[in-house]
């Protein structure tokens, strides 16, 4: 998946924290800052999860209006710059060469049948 993915499609991107961090990242995801959740709402961010496998940082999410929107709305924002920084010497990695998140694409999707 893209920064393209739009309204309603789950977009995944990847992280990868400094060795002896994950326990700082969780520390700091536990207490957001309430007004980081107002902002996620005015970007039309839902359905959003941060997985963790040691070092690695899965981040699902879809949005109301399309990834480009919601980066757009987040990178307007002093909240997201200072959320950032405070996590800035966490991250050994969180974008590719060009500044691009590490967008991951989907493979395989199985929808089954939901409960009844």
């Amino acid at each position: 998946m893209s920064g393209a993915a739009g309204p309603g499609v789950q977009a995944c991107h990847l992280y990868r924290l400094r060795p002896g961090a994950e326990a700082e990242y969780e520390r700091r995801h536990a207490r957001v800052w309430p007004e980081l959740s107002v902002l996620l709402d005015e970007a039309g961010i839902y359905d959003y999860h941060i997985y963790r496998h040691d070092l690695l940082l899965i981040c699902v999410l879809r949005t109301r209006r399309g990834v480009a929107d919601a980066r757009a709305v987040t990178a307007a924002s002093p909240v997201q710059a200072r959320w950032t920084a405070s996590l800035a010497g966490l991250f050994a990695e969180i974008a590719d060469a060009d500044g691009e998140p590490l967008w991951a694409y989907p493979v395989f999707h199985h929808p089954g049948q939901p409960p009844p």
